[in-house]
């Protein structure tokens, strides 16, 4: 894997310094440091320790990634709505889990993943998802294609950056058009639903409600913390669970899983440095309440 930045900063600078003002992880500078991988300045390997100068290009070489044994490999479908060196952007059905587990070793989007870039040619075979999504909720998951991508976009996740909003079809109709549910969220021993909780993890859920009916709300969500179950067991917390969604109260007469679809994500591509977005069109379940 090869990756060249033109430093266009005013002042001599570090590599290092300048790979962190990316998104470049400690860990992979120090793999790089250490010999798997080089740096080059101009086209000529330099030092770490190397400063940069203005108008120069920064180039890192890393090896590709051994592909991972234990990740069996799909041909099954895979619905790419973006693609370049580095990222997949695709659109996963409700239904389709997102990585392998105890129950589903098989089929799921890593799966599929694999055998999109094993297809291509790709010499880097372990994909990285960055963003993942319930078993029964669709829409856009960003997938790194090989681990410099994950390194560098890691930063944006954990400060909570990249832009994730979803459309869910929640019980009844809200109190307000827009709000803001600010509750922490924690998790219990040996069960798979998520509290609200005192002792839990700060979780942040901002909504704005796009469509009303007799005794349902479509809302637009955006989420400005990652917690396990977040959107579902707010909306379940004030009392309007999700529409189809039995674990945590909702409705099932019509739908047997929750309404909920990752309708947009955008990031800034630390390859690029260039803001890039997506949208995904609301699955028919959404329009035929």
């Amino acid at each position: 894997m090869e990756a060249t930045w033109q430093y266009t900063g005013t002042e001599p600078v570090k590599i290092k310094k300048y790979l962190q003002s990316l998104g470049m992880g400690h860990r992979l500078f120090n793999d790089i440091k250490k010999g798997q991988g080089e740096f080059l300045v101009d086209h000529r390997p330099v030092r770490p320790t190397t400063k940069i100068l203005p108008n120069q290009p920064l180039t890192i070489k890393v090896a590709p990634e051994m592909a991972d044994p234990t990740v069996q490999v799909s041909s099954e479908p895979l619905t790419v709505v973006y693609e370049d060196a580095n990222w997949l952007v695709v659109d996963k059905p409700a239904g389709v889990t997102s990585i392998p587990g105890p129950t589903v070793d098989n089929g799921t989007v890593l799966n599929r993943v694999k055998g999109h870039l094993e297809a291509a040619g790709s010499t880097d075979l372990r994909p990285h998802l960055i963003t993942r999504l319930d078993r029964f909720t669709g829409g856009l998951l960003l997938v790194a294609k090989h681990h410099v991508a994950s390194s560098m976009i890691s930063q944006q996740v954990q400060q909570h950056r990249m832009l994730k909003e979803y459309t869910a079809i929640v019980a009844g109709q809200l109190a307000t058009a827009h709000g803001m549910i600010d509750q922490p969220i924690a998790r219990r021993a040996d069960q798979v639903q998520r509290v609200v909780a005192a002792d839990g993890q700060p979780a942040r859920t901002e909504y704005w409600v796009e469509a009303t009916g007799e005794n349902w709300s479509r809302v637009r969500v955006r989420l400005h913390t990652g917690r396990t179950h977040q959107i579902r067991v707010h909306f379940a917390f004030i009392g309007h669970p999700l529409v189809g969604d039995q674990l945590y109260g909702g409705d099932t007469s019509k739908f047997d899983h929750q309404l909920l679809h990752a309708s947009k994500l955008s990031f800034k591509d630390p390859f690029s440095q260039k803001q890039l977005t997506f949208t995904s069109a609301l699955p028919a379940a959404f329009t035929t309440l």
